[in-house]
């Protein structure tokens, strides 16, 4: 009886290993049924990500490279030209007039670290050059908002202007703008903008401002006159046209009836 026990207790036994190894060979058919219909991962890289926030120079972006310091000459390029900022983008002048104006406040403060030193500022046409940059790309810019609003409503959009004259009789541009205080009551415009002028001291001191603006603009006149009559007795057979053009503001019928070139025969040349 006991020996039938045994058998009945070893038969359990090896039932219950083949469910076992059953299940586990139906475990592994269905495993690659269930993960075909999950999506594509992206595996994490073993390697751990490196973060790192944009460089930063603090004070030294106002100052030149350290390479630059020690140069009397440093090599740079040509100013930017209305041709070509015409073709960028808005996005790309923008940051381009953030370039420019970070590359001029350096320059500033190069050439007054210079001038503190008693030292030469190399190349001080950059400046001019930067500044000419910036100043036709505020064509360009404008150019482009005069064509918006000519289309939208029919205007260049620019603030209105007129010529007015000061306290001191000269002529200058007011561009008019907005202000809550009308302007018959508005006492701090009528001491800023003082418009009209009068009396004998302000009408001496035009008389006095036109003459001199009449004497600079006649001793110009003569110093040109005086150039080409020597230009005229160097070469002769000098052609008329070219000495015109570089001297436009001399009397050249002056310089050839002048006593100068008398005895050279250029007058007659030229009749």
């Amino acid at each position: 009886m006991a020996s039938l026990t045994k058998v009945l207790r070893l038969s359990n036994s090896v039932n219950n290993v083949k469910k076992l190894f059953t299940n586990l060979s139906v475990c592994q058919n269905v495993v690659p049924s269930l993960h075909s219909k999950v999506p594509n991962v992206p595996t994490i890289p073993r390697s751990a990500l490196i973060h790192t926030s944009s460089r930063t120079d603090d004070l030294m972006e106002f100052f030149d490279k350290d390479i630059n310091w020690t140069k009397q000459r440093i090599q740079v390029g040509r100013s930017w030209s209305t041709d070509e900022l015409r073709i960028k983008s808005n996005e790309d002048l923008h940051k381009l007039w953030y370039v420019l104006l970070k590359e001029k406040n350096m320059l500033l403060t190069m050439e007054h670290a210079c001038n503190e030193a008693y030292e030469l500022f190399p190349n001080p046409e950059r400046l001019d050059k930067v500044e000419e940059s910036m100043k036709n790309l505020e064509t360009v810019v404008r150019e482009r908002n005069e064509a918006y609003y000519q289309l939208e409503t029919g205007q260049t959009g620019e603030v209105p202007s007129k010529i007015v004259n000061n306290v001191l009789g000269l002529r200058q541009y007011y561009r008019f703008s907005q202000h809550v205080i009308p302007k018959g009551i508005n006492q701090t415009w009528k001491k800023k903008y003082l418009f009209g002028y009068g009396g004998h001291a302000v009408r001496k001191f035009l008389l006095k401002y036109r003459e001199n603006i009449w004497n600079e603009k006649r001793k110009r006149n003569n110093r040109e006159t005086n150039a080409a009559i020597s230009l005229l007795k160097k070469f002769p057979n000098l052609d008329m046209e070219a000495l015109r053009q570089k001297y436009p503001n001399a009397n050249i019928e002056k310089a050839l009836r002048s006593n100068k070139l008398k005895y050279h025969g250029v007058a007659s040349r030229y009749e």
